[in-house]
C-alpha cells in the first residue's frame, strides 16, 4: 500500500486495481423509485474500468427505495416489518435493474445478500471470501446489499457503509469509493452555510473530523456523514484508503480514477492487515470494553506488544473468553480490539497485577496476554 506522501495528489488511483464502489440510496433513487438513467451511466463507467484490467465490487443500496417505486401507493415503512417486506418487493427490482444495464457491455453479475450474523461465523466469512474471490475470477461482477429483508435491527449493520468496509477486506480491495449524495466532507454543513468549504484529504480520521459530520441522514437510506467518517475511520485503520464524492457527478468514477480531485480522499498510512484480523474488527459484535492505561496503550500502538494484565484498569460489561472486546484509553478513546483469553470475571479480578499472580487470583493457570497480539487490530 502507497504510503501517505504517495497518495498526495491522488495519482496512485491510476494504478489501483481492485475496487469496491459503494452507491447509496440517494444516488440511485428519485421522487418515483430507481433512477435508471443513473444506474445505467454508472454501469458504463464501471465497464470502462473494466476495460483498464480493473476488478470492482459493488455494495448497493436501494432495495427499500425501489420498493417504494413499485408500491407508489403505499406510505414509506416505519416498522422493521414493513421495511422487510418494502427490502422484498424492491431487491429483484434492484438486481435487475443492474443486470440490465452491464448486459449492455457484455458483462455479468451476482448478487450477494449478507447478514452480521452470517459472518460470525469464521467458517461462513471464508465461504463468502471464496465465492467473491472466484466471481472475480470468472469476470462476474459481485452486487452485495444487507439481506434486509431477515436481519433483526439488532443485528444488522448499521447502513451498507459498514457493509462496504467488511466487503473491501473480503475481497482484498486497494481502495473503497462511496458515492454519496454530496461531493465529500465539509469544514462546515453545506446545508446550512452556503460558504462551507470541501475538505479534499484527511490524512487521519481523528475527532477534529468527526466532529465535522451531522446526524442527518441521507435522503433515501440510513447512513450520512457520520456513518461516512465511521467507515473511513475502520478502513484507514486497516491500511485502505476511501474517497467520499457525489455520486451523481457527471463521469465522477472515470475521473476519479484518472486523478481528479473530486469529493474526499481519506489516507492511510498504516499497513493492511490480512488474515484473520479483518474478521475480528469487522465482522464480531464487540462484547465488552476494557479501559487501560497509558503504558499499555504505548506498548500495543508503539511497540506491537499484546495486552497484559497490568495494563488494565477496568471492565466493562459481561462476556465470555474468546469474545471480541475493545480497549480504550482513559479519556474513551478506542485504541484496539482484539478477542479475549478471559471472561469478564476473570478480568476484573487480575486488572492491574503482574502475569505471575494470575494463578494466586483466580485459582487456575492461563495465558499471560489477555489479548494476544495476534488476535489484535490497532484502531489509532
Amino acid at each position: 500500500m502507497e504510503t501517505r506522501s504517495q497518495i498526495r495528489g491522488r495519482k496512485f488511483l491510476q494504478s489501483v486495481r481492485r475496487i469496491v464502489v459503494k452507491v447509496g440510496s440517494a444516488v440511485l433513487t428519485d421522487e418515483n423509485g430507481l433512477d435508471e438513467r443513473i444506474i445505467a451511466d454508472l454501469c458504463a463507467q464501471i465497464a470502462s474500468l473494466r476495460k483498464e484490467d480493473r476488478e470492482v465490487t459493488i455494495v448497493s443500496s436501494g432495495a427499500i427505495a425501489a420498493g417504494m417505486g413499485k408500491l407508489l401507493g403505499l406510505q414509506a415503512p416505519k416498522t422493521v416489518p414493513e421495511k422487510q417486506a418494502m427490502a422484498a418487493v424492491g431487491q429483484g427490482r434492484l438486481i435487475q435493474a443492474y443486470e440490465n444495464a452491464f448486459r449492455n457491455h457484455g458483462i455479468q453479475v451476482a448478487q450477494i445478500l449478507l447478514t452480521r450474523e452470517g459472518l460470525v461465523s469464521r467458517y461462513r466469512y471464508l465461504n463468502a471470501k471464496n465465492t467473491l474471490k472466484t466471481l472475480l475470477q470468472w469476470g462476474i461482477i459481485p452486487i452485495i446489499n444487507e439481506n434486509d429483508t431477515v436481519a433483526t435491527e439488532e443485528l444488522q449493520f448499521t447502513d451498507n457503509d459498514a457493509l462496504a468496509v467488511l466487503i473491501v477486506n473480503l475481497v482484498e480491495a486497494e481502495i473503497l469509493i462511496c458515492l454519496s449524495d454530496v461531493n465529500g466532507l465539509y469544514d462546515r454543513d453545506p446545508r446550512e452555510e452556503t460558504n462551507a468549504k470541501r475538505i479534499p484529504e484527511v490524512s487521519k480520521v481523528d475527532k477534529s473530523i468527526t466532529d465535522l459530520a451531522s446526524d442527518y441522514l441521507g435522503r433515501a437510506g440510513r447512513g450520512g456523514m457520520k456513518s461516512k467518517l465511521d467507515a473511513a475511520q475502520m478502513v484507514t485503520a486497516c491500511g485502505v484508503p476511501m474517497v467520499v464524492a457525489k455520486g451523481r457527478t457527471d463521469q465522477v468514477l472515470t475521473r476519479l480514477f484518472s486523478g481528479e480531485d473530486l469529493g474526499t480522499l481519506f489516507c492511510s498510512s498504516k499497513r493492511r492487515i490480512h488474515g484473520r484480523k479483518p474478521w475480528i474488527v469487522f465482522a464480531l459484535d464487540r462484547e465488552g470494553i476494557l479501559e487501560i492505561d497509558e503504558g499499555a496503550v504505548k506498548a500495543m500502538v508503539n511497540n506491537g506488544k499484546s495486552l497484559l494484565p497490568v495494563g488494565i484498569r477496568g471492565v466493562q460489561h459481561d462476556f465470555e473468553a474468546g469474545a471480541c472486546v475493545v480497549c480504550c484509553d482513559g479519556s474513551g478513546k478506542e485504541v484496539a480490539v482484539g478477542l479475549s483469553n478471559y471472561n469478564s470475571q476473570d478480568i476484573r479480578k487480575i486488572c492491574g497485577c503482574q502475569t505471575g499472580e494470575i494463578y494466586d487470583k483466580i485459582g487456575h493457570y492461563g495465558t499471560g496476554e489477555v489479548i494476544h497480539r495476534d488476535n489484535m487490530v490497532i484502531l489509532l
